[in-house]
């Protein structure tokens, strides 16, 4: 299945929204405004919230836990290198691989293809393409967009 994920620019609570082929609204992340490290809600057509994504605070690398209809699925973690971006998320064996200069990703587990994802080089606003597998992982794969979103963020406002 295919997905497009699109940052509104001007959103005071970090909002997005993310699109099917046909154009139509699916889910929706919404960020909370005061909060120590960024928190991502995941809400379905129907504003129902399906996940939840949290910055871990006080660690070395990059760390974000979700959490999938309240229960704790993983830590997406990005882990130390120096030219392409690598994350995983052990509790499930995903590895996310990037390349350098981090506009596509590919999510894989034992070998096995789950997903990719694409950012566009020339949008108004993060905007992202995402290819799933099997619909059973679109809602992890969304937490995992969100969270390299997240660090995409925090180190280009870093400078």
């Amino acid at each position: 299945m295919r997905l497009y994920f699109k940052q509104k620019v001007f959103s005071f609570r970090q909002r997005s929204e993310i699109f099917d082929e046909s154009g139509n609204v699916m889910f929706t992340a919404v960020g909370e405004i005061l909060s120590l490290g960024r928190k991502m809600h995941i809400l379905d057509d129907m504003n129902n919230e399906i996940a939840f994504v949290q910055q871990r605070l006080l660690r070395l690398l990059p760390r974000f836990s979700v959490y999938i209809g309240g229960q704790f699925i993983g830590d997406v973690v990005k882990q130390f290198t120096l030219l392409k971006p690598h994350y995983t998320i052990d509790e499930l064996g995903w590895q996310i691989s990037g390349d350098f200069f981090e506009h596509d990703y590919s999510i894989s587990c034992g070998g096995n293809y789950i997903a990719s994802i694409h950012k566009r080089w020339m949008s108004w606003g993060d905007s992202f393409e995402i290819d799933v597998a099997k619909d059973q992982d679109i809602v992890m794969a969304l937490a995992v967009i969100i969270a390299i979103d997240c660090v995409i963020d925090q180190s280009q406002n870093s400078y």
